[in-house]
């Protein structure tokens, strides 16, 4: 480790008072090093991390980290301070600040050295000495492992081992009340260590950056299952990669514990046994709980139905998640993977008319009559591609939405539920309602207590054949035809929409394109305009829609690259050099291209932006402007239709937003010249403007 902290990376007279602060403080420290390239960029990407859970832990530790293209080489910069941020730990504020920068490309070498180091902050040993230290140089080399906090390395191995030799049979007051009574249950019923050998725990640890939480989550528990006097071993699935836990360790295991806010991978190996699933924070700071638990759960005989556990999405309560948050990110697990279909299947479409004119969709089948220098046989080839491709839309809806309910297992019934949407006509809607049935149904199932015996033929047989047959029984006989009803009504209605109505459709649209640069509000408007298309024979409604979404989601970025030409002077250092990319990217429909002007000034960016996306939505289609393609942006143009009234729209929405983002900084001119780089607003808007852009 010696290369990525030194001297200069410690700070033992933190001066700071948020977190916010914190993190710029250390990471002006990377940047006089050059080990961070773009200081406002970097700190965005950590405050990002940030909004996703936050990096405080129990013991006055704090460790904000995250992976981001602004970091050259692995770096660590420590803090000490004395009167302690809030980094968001149950127990109160922090006072060591270990600020971890990993490259988007980080090797599995470094990250296994950044891992060691997580593991380090669960010994009170090494916080303490660090507590302790009188110097800079003292401090790093602590870090680094050069030196060695007291008591030695020999004193605690052996402390170490007494405790696991003795603590299980002489200090049994040392272990939660909770696992106690799961030990004691267990030897009554006959459990494990009724036959002399102790309890066996298995165990899978995963954080969203995989450097930090991940191993400190192992350390505690393996911590706690020495102190139990349990057999406890962990997986831990971080950045660097996972090594698989042999499959004799799993089948002897008596229980499961995952800590984890991303899915667990290959999860079906642990199947089949009492499982305590919570968030990788609680592995950290109640991991004898935890193992307590587990030990109850099986001593009570409860145990997963031969299928893979709920996954964090169903967890009820985790990290004060409503019902209404599950269901948002159930839909938009089938819309992500359904996304990829809509822009293939519609380009290659779009292609096919673009060369061999709308006729081409009467043409026979390539399988049958294809001529290699015909260019209408090779239109026709595209159009046939493309129309295949849009045919698993609503299948890939309905099986992905299923999947993000119930894992693996909602597969099955959600693509064949989505399939009969397709055929009764149900479309879209029933995609959505097919999907959401399929995961129901098979997370009902797996809340049977299965006997033993048929476990092992759940997942393979029992489960893909009862939820498929109760999906096909619902959508064919109880719900598909009052859906295929209402989605010919709404199909009907938007056929009608002129004049007025559309304008003010269009204005809509463009408001949730332009509302939050790709969260749930961005990714409605597109799918409801994707869906539109996701046929081969759209209505000229549909194409309208598709075509006003398109424009007004390439003005927030063209309008920030126009505004830091104009007005250079109203911007930092790093926006100018993002308005040269934003350029492309807004050409190119990617809306990315706005987030580090959303990310450090919302009040400001995300407003005028609203005004220009309303603005270009209702004039597309008051120029009755179409698009057959669901992405491309000027690339498609010879695919729209009234081409040069689009990019008139387009234009004028660009100028409208530029004009209003221009003015509102010119309001606040003076506060612009302080040093900060950005509003105090911009960390907080991270979790919004770092959030993937349907676009």
């Amino acid at each position: 480790m010696s290369d990525m902290i030194t001297a200069d990376l410690v700070d033992l007279d933190l001066s700071a008072g948020t977190k916010e602060a914190a993190a710029r403080a250390l990471a002006e420290r990377m940047v006089a090093l050059g080990r961070v390239t773009d200081l406002e960029g970097f700190l965005a990407d950590v405050a990002a991390r940030e909004a996703q859970m936050p990096t405080g832990l129990d013991g006055g530790i704090g460790i904000p980290h995250c992976r981001s293209a602004h970091v050259t080489e692995p770096t660590l910069a420590f803090g000490r301070s004395a009167a302690g941020i809030d980094f968001g730990a149950p127990d109160g504020p922090a006072d060591l600040v270990f600020l971890i920068a990993a490259p988007a490309g980080a090797d599995d070498a470094h990250l296994t050295i950044l891992s060691s180091l997580a593991r380090q902050l669960m010994n009170s040993e090494f916080t303490d000495a660090l507590r302790s230290a009188g110097d800079a140089a003292t401090a790093a080399a602590l870090i680094r492992g050069d030196e060695t906090p007291a008591p030695a390395k020999d004193e605690a191995a052996a402390a170490d081992a007494t405790a696991g030799a003795e603590g299980a049979s002489q200090d049994t007051a040392a272990v939660p009340a909770a696992a106690s009574a799961g030990t004691a249950a267990a030897t009554a019923d006959g459990g494990p260590e009724a036959d002399g050998r102790p309890f066996r725990i298995v165990a899978v640890t995963s954080c969203p950056t995989g450097i930090a939480h991940t191993y400190m989550a192992a350390e505690s528990l393996e911590n706690a299952g020495r102190e139990a006097g349990v057999e406890l071993v962990v997986e831990t699935q971080g950045s660097a990669g996972f090594t698989r836990l042999a499959p004799e360790v799993i089948a002897a295991a008596d229980g499961v514990i995952f800590a984890h806010d991303v899915p667990v991978r290959e999860k079906e190996r642990f199947a089949g046994k009492p499982t305590v699933d919570v968030g990788v924070k609680a592995g950290i700071n109640r991991p004898a709980d935890l193992i307590g638990e587990v030990r109850a759960k099986a001593a009570r005989g409860e145990a997963t139905s031969g299928s893979a556990p709920a996954t964090p999405v169903e967890r009820a309560g985790e990290a004060g998640e409503g019902y209404g948050t599950k269901l948002r990110k159930w839909l938009m697990s089938g819309v992500s993977y359904m996304v990829p279909f809509v822009a293939a299947g519609g380009l290659l479409i779009a292609l096919g008319f673009a060369i061999g004119g709308y006729e081409i969709k009467s043409a026979p089948s390539v399988l049958n009559h294809f001529v290699w220098t015909q260019s209408d046989s090779w239109a026709a080839l595209m159009f046939q591609i493309g129309a295949v491709a849009f045919g698993f839309l609503v299948p890939v809806l309905a099986g992905y939405i299923a999947y993000g309910m119930a894992d693996r297992p909602g597969l099955v019934p959600g693509f064949v539920g989505g399939m009969i949407a397709s055929t009764i006509n149900a479309g879209f809607l029933g995609g959505l309602v097919a999907g959401l049935l399929a995961g129901g149904v098979v997370m009902a199932i797996q809340k049977i207590n299965i006997p033993a015996v048929l476990r092992g033929i759940m997942p393979v047989v029992v489960i893909p054949l009862v939820s498929s047959a109760v999906v096909g029984f619902l959508m064919f006989v109880v719900v598909g035809k009052p859906i295929a009803s209402a989605q010919k009504g709404m199909t009907d209605w938007l056929n009608g929409l002129s004049g007025s109505n559309a304008i003010l459709l269009g204005a809509l649209l463009g408001l949730m394109m332009c509302f939050d640069l790709g969260g749930p509000v961005n990714k409605v408007a597109y799918t409801f305009a994707t869906a539109g298309i996701a046929v081969a024979s759209p209505s000229d409604s549909a194409m309208k829609i598709m075509a006003a979404v398109m424009a007004a989601g390439m003005v927030p970025p063209l309008a920030m690259a126009l505004a830091t030409t104009v007005r250079g002077k109203l911007f930092t250092e790093t926006e100018r050099e993002n308005g040269k990319a934003a350029w492309v990217l807004g050409a190119s429909f990617i809306s990315e291209g706005a987030i580090p002007f959303a990310a450090a000034d919302p009040l400001r960016v995300i407003p005028s932006a609203m005004v220009g996306g309303a603005v270009t939505g209702s004039l597309s289609m008051a120029f009755g402007a179409t698009l057959r393609a669901p992405h491309g942006g000027i690339f498609v143009v010879p695919l729209i239709g009234n081409p040069f009234l689009y990019l008139i729209a387009i234009a004028v929405g660009v100028c409208v937003t530029t004009a209003l983002v221009v003015l509102l900084k010119g309001l606040r001119k003076p506060a612009q010249q302080t040093p900060a780089g950005g509003s105090a607003a911009g960390p907080a808007a991270a979790k919004e403007a770092k959030q993937p852009v349907a676009a």
